[in-house]
């Protein structure tokens, strides 16, 4: 995969589609614990319709390659990370796209400066004050400290757990391979459980919702795409968004759950594509 330089450090991001695309760009964020993959199936979708996108590997705990030691990666921090991406890469009319954590990071891109994003398309994540959701509270309170990251990652190491634990957010069984390259990294680099921990730190719910209390000023095309079975980010965050944004439309997904971008690439691709249309 590609390598950029950023302020932060070197961050690694996969490309699909033409470079002469006729198209805006498609940017995809991830969540914590996984890395651009669960964006492959989506990004094909879109290039084989002729649409470019980049699907970054963010420091959330499955990238592989450790961040500068004194990089700010809070979730502000990340944000201004993603608009530095942005900018290095001449990327304008942005069609940015997040899941899970990502679509908090969104939020806070939007929040911070959205002149080069077009669009949005949030998929089952955080909003408002649930950052993250009650169930995983415990999660993200183990994991501030690296010695914490590397605790839960080393719970993972079992197939059988990992397949146990991460599906509970797909509908369909995930592949092992997929699910072991979402733990390694952590395992290998002290590095990377460092940042992990140093992004876990500085998530703070009451700052994304106030984040979310601003999302009104951003009076461009809005598609909300949302998993109607999923236990972690229930619908009803989705109907609070809609309501949060001036001109968001919202598609509900029968039977979706967290990773609903690996369950239906196509489905996803088809209302990526379909908001492109809107200037």
């Amino acid at each position: 995969m590609p390598i950029i330089d950023l302020p932060q450090g070197q961050v690694q991001y996969r490309l699909a589609g033409p470079d002469d695309s006729a198209h805006p760009p498609v940017v995809f964020l991830h969540g914590l614990l996984v890395n651009c993959e669960l964006w492959t199936a989506v990004a094909d979708c879109l290039a084989a319709r002729g649409i470019r996108s980049y699907a970054l590997d963010l420091p959330l705990g499955s990238h592989s390659t450790a961040l500068r030691p004194d990089a700010d990666l809070s979730p502000r921090g990340v944000a201004r990370l993603i608009i530095a991406f942005f900018e290095i890469l001449g990327l304008t009319d942005v069609t940015l796209v997040g899941n899970d954590t990502g679509t908090a990071l969104c939020q806070f891109v939007i929040d911070i400066d959205d002149t080069r994003v077009g669009r949005l398309v949030l998929t089952d994540g955080d909003a408002f004050d649930q950052f993250p959701p009650a169930p995983l509270s415990a999660v993200f309170r183990l994991g501030r400290r690296p010695a914490g990251v590397y605790a839960l990652m080393s719970m993972m190491r079992p197939a059988w757990i990992r397949q146990r634990v991460q599906g509970q957010n797909a509908s369909r069984p995930l592949d092992p391979a997929l699910t072991r390259r979402w733990v390694t990294p952590a395992l290998a680099d002290r590095g990377v459980r460092r940042d992990t921990a140093k992004f876990l730190r500085g998530v703070d719910p009451a700052e994304l919702h106030e984040v979310s209390s601003r999302l009104r000023r951003f009076a461009k095309p809005v598609v909300l795409l949302w998993g109607d079975a999923d236990k972690f980010f229930t619908i009803d965050l989705a109907h609070r968004l809609r309501e949060a944004f001036p001109e968001a439309r919202l598609v509900e997904i029968p039977g979706g759950r967290t990773f609903f971008p690996l369950d239906e690439p196509q489905w996803v691709a088809d209302e990526i594509h379909s908001v492109l249309q809107c200037r």
